[in-house]
Parts: structure tokens; sequence; C-alpha cells
């Protein structure tokens, strides 16, 4: 027995096969009829409910209703031809500038696409052909998913040329102050890095663990600004190069983050004012780390001041400076034969009595005058490593002819 289906039921079938391609013309038709409208309701939308297009500039806001107006012309564009791939964000933001994702962030891309949706939706009754307003909304649905989408594909690849720009960038700002180079441009450079500009500035050197690579730099600038506030990291060779910045302790700071660091000394430069002067701690860092080596005992971390003689040993003129600065001129200037005192204490072995013999005094004299030495300068003569550094600073002194100021 025959199944074909007999004429009646193939006009009956042809027919419904028919209405149903000009009810979906009829459906595409009324869709693009309707733009003007959805493009209208778009633009009061954008004005009254979403604030910070409001506060954006007239230019932005200009560029933003162009994106607006071209996703819903998109989205009629491929509701004609629904077996086409949904075009993305890209297709949206062509007629902006690149800068506009600057503006506008991802989230707000994304509110964008649900205020279009919303649009839509809200006269789908009015613009759908009979019958066909669900279809309406689900090709909505499904463009606004595509596009979804699509804005976090173009918002992460924006991410990721910013972080390429934000890492070469903080290498050339490491490599300025590890340099020297303190002039005016350096302060914007770092404000573009994030760096906060608030409280002092230090810098840490030491060697590296492991050749750091971009994830292993993240994490470590993340810790460093936890433990500081502000952060930025180098690597110079082997070396790690830390620039931190904040209103805490910035030597605790350092201390904290000393983990990070390889095998060998890790120096702390002097602390300055703010990161336009970072180059001076950089320098003392340095240079205190290059001298370590000749104290075996020292403290890790140490701070590059309490390698003054190591750094002086390896030719540092600033280290030479501050010690003549710091020890030698104010034992000079003081009164009570605090300087001669401790020339004898230093010359006869550190001993109390043979310096009490030699200048004729009592050894408590002597043991006095070395208490004001420590008062003066903040060594103390009477331990091992503080009486090495007031050595070297006495012999600076004497060998340069320091002469009291007046």
């Amino acid at each position: 027995m025959s199944t074909s289906p007999s004429p009646a039921s193939a006009r009956t079938s042809g027919t419904a096969d028919g209405a149903e391609q000009v009810s979906r013309g009829e459906n595409v038709r009324r869709v693009r009829d309707g733009l003007g409208m959805l493009t209208a309701a778009a633009m009061r939308r954008l004005d009254e409910d979403v604030p910070w297009y409001r506060q954006l500039p007239a230019e932005d806001r200009s560029y933003v209703a162009l994106v607006a107006q071209s996703g819903i012309n998109a989205f009629v564009s491929w509701f004609a031809e629904p077996t086409t791939t949904p075009h993305g964000v890209g297709e949206m933001f062509a007629a902006a500038p690149p800068e506009l994702t600057r503006s506008i962030s991802l989230q707000h891309t994304l509110q964008l696409v649900r205020l279009m949706v919303d649009v839509v939706e809200e006269h789908s009754d009015e613009i759908a052909a009979p019958g066909y307003e669900r279809e309406l909304r689900e090709a909505v649905l499904r463009y606004s998913r595509e596009i979804a989408f699509s804005a976090a594909e173009i918002y992460a690849r924006a991410a990721e040329v910013r972080g390429a720009w934000d890492a070469r960038l903080e290498a050339l700002v490491v490599d300025a102050l590890v340099r020297g180079d303190g002039d005016d441009s350096l302060r914007s450079r770092v404000s573009a890095l994030g760096w906060s500009g608030r409280g002092q500035a230090l810098v840490v050197v030491g060697e590296a663990t492991t050749r750091l690579d971009d994830v292993r730099t993240a994490d470590l600038r993340r810790q460093a600004r936890r433990a500081a506030g502000d952060a930025l990291v180098g690597i110079h060779g082997d070396r790690l190069v830390l620039v931190l910045g904040g209103e805490g302790d910035l030597v605790a700071a350092a201390t904290s983050l000393l983990d990070r660091f390889g095998p060998g000394p890790v120096v702390i430069g002097a602390i300055v004012p703010d990161v336009s002067a970072a180059p001076t701690s950089a320098r003392a860092a340095l240079a205190g780390l290059g001298a370590a080596p000749a104290w075996p005992q020292a403290p890790r971390p140490v701070l590059a001041d309490d390698l003054l003689p190591e750094r002086v040993l390896t030719g540092d003129v600033a280290a030479r400076r501050t010690l003549v600065a710091q020890a030698y001129r104010p034992l000079q200037e003081a009164s009570g034969s605090v300087l001669e005192t401790l020339s004898a204490y230093l010359g006869t072995g550190r001993s109390l009595e043979a310096a009490a013999r030699r200048l004729y005094v009592h050894p408590n004299t002597v043991r006095y005058r070395l208490r004001k030495v420590s008062e003066i300068t903040g060594w103390d003569p009477l331990d091992a490593r503080e009486s090495f550094v007031l050595q070297v600073a006495l012999a600076l002194g004497q060998l340069d002819g320091v002469a009291p100021a007046h």
C-alpha cells in the first residue's frame, strides 16, 4: 500500500510552509521597520537609567551612543539571516576609537548589552508579527550572549596589551632608578603604573631566586603591595630589585618579603622622602650588595647604612662622606676630649685601662667619654662591630684632614 501523501495533503503542507515563510518574512520586515523606534528607546534608556553614561565627556557619550545604535543595527541585520554566525562586540565598537575601552569598563559594556535586550523585549509585542514575539525575544537573547562573550574576549585582549605595556614601562622605570635618572618624568611614569605617591620610599636588592616570569612577577608585586602599599619589581641580571613605598614601616615590609629573594645578602637602601628620590636609595642598596661579602656576619636583610665601612673599602664616595659627616665631624666639634679619648681607646686595643693611662685620667672617665661618643654618633665604641665603624670613620677624617665647621 502506497504511503505517499495525497495531492490534497501535499497542497495543505505546501500552503502551510508558504504561510510560515510569509510570516517569517513579515516578521523580519517589521523588525527592520522598528529599527528607528528601538534606537530611540535605547537612547532614552541611556539618558534615564545609566548614571555613568551621563558623567562621561560629551565625545565619549557620543561614541557610547554610537556603540549602542551599532549593536541594535547589527542585531536587526543578523535577525534577517539567523543561520549566519552572530557578529560580536567588535562590530559594535568598530565605529568608536580603541581608547573607548579605557573610558567604559567591561561591566559598562555588559550593561549596554542588557539595555539592548531590555529595549527589544519591551517592544517585541509592537514590532514582531503576531505569533512571532517569542522568536524575537529568543533571538535577542542568543545575540546578546554572543556579544557578552565577544566583549569579554576584547577586554581580555586589551588587558593583556596593557599588562605587557605596563611590564615594559615598569622595567624602564626600575632601570632608570638603578641608573640614577630621577628626572621630572619619573613621577608621571610611576603614577601611570598605579603608584599612589603616599609616604616614603626605599629600594631593596638581592639575588633573584629563579628567572621571574610574568606570573611570578605579578604575584610578587601583589605581595609587595600588600606589605607596603606601593611596589615596583625589576630584574637586573641575577638581581631582584624592589622599590617599595607607603606610609607604614617600609623596613618591616621589606623584611616580610625576604623569602622572595634567593640565597645571599639582601640589602635595604636608605629611606627617602618619595619615589623621585629613590635613585639615592638604589645607589646605596646596590653599593651595599657589592660590599656585603666583606661582612660575613651581617644580618639578612641588612641596611645599606650598616655597611658603610665595607662600602668605603669598595670605593663608595657617598659612604665615605656619610661616615665623616655622621661620626668624625660631630666628635671633632664636641667638647670634653671625646675624639681624643676615642682615638686613645681604639689605639690601645680597646682597653679602658690602657686608654686611661695614656690620657692620665681615671678609667671611669674614659668610660664616661665613650658613652658620650655613643650619644653623639649613634655608634657604641664598646660594641665590636660599631667600634670598627668608628675606627674607619676616625681614619677617614684624619686622612681627609677635616676641619671643624664654623
